[in-house]
């Protein structure tokens, strides 16, 4: 059974830095693509980042390019969103998530997308606030 658990959202001040894990578990990393999303109330959920099946590709939306960075460690079967310089725009609830076998190739042509994913986690607030 695939399970994913996000962890290490909080409240964080404008310019300041977090870093989200992944941990999984019921599979491998070097199976499935991993993709970050996040989701504000009334909006859709929407890719942030991705990492492909063997650690590549990496892609990042437009909107945290820069500033984010996804990482995986397989001995510890986690996946890591590293998000300096946050904004309050980044504000959110984050959600990691395993690829279907086409979501290795929409990682490398672009942000994660909703579709391609699925076995979500039950997600973690990030709040950037002054």
């Amino acid at each position: 059974q695939l399970q994913l658990v996000e962890s290490g959202g909080g409240l964080v001040r404008p310019g300041g830095s977090l870093r989200l894990s992944c941990a999984v578990s019921g599979f491998s990393l070097d199976d499935y693509a991993i993709g970050w999303f996040r989701q504000v109330p009334g909006k859709e959920r929407a890719g942030v980042s991705c990492i492909g099946s063997g650690g590549r590709p990496l892609n990042y939306a437009d909107s945290v390019k820069d500033r984010f960075r996804i990482s995986r460690d397989n001995a510890k079967n986690t996946v890591y969103l590293q998000m300096d310089s946050l904004k309050p725009e980044d504000t959110a609830v984050y959600y990691c998530a395993a690829g279907n076998p086409s979501s290795d190739y929409v990682c490398l042509i672009g942000p994660p997308l909703r579709s391609e994913y699925g076995n979500w986690g039950q997600g973690t607030q990030v709040t950037v606030s002054s």
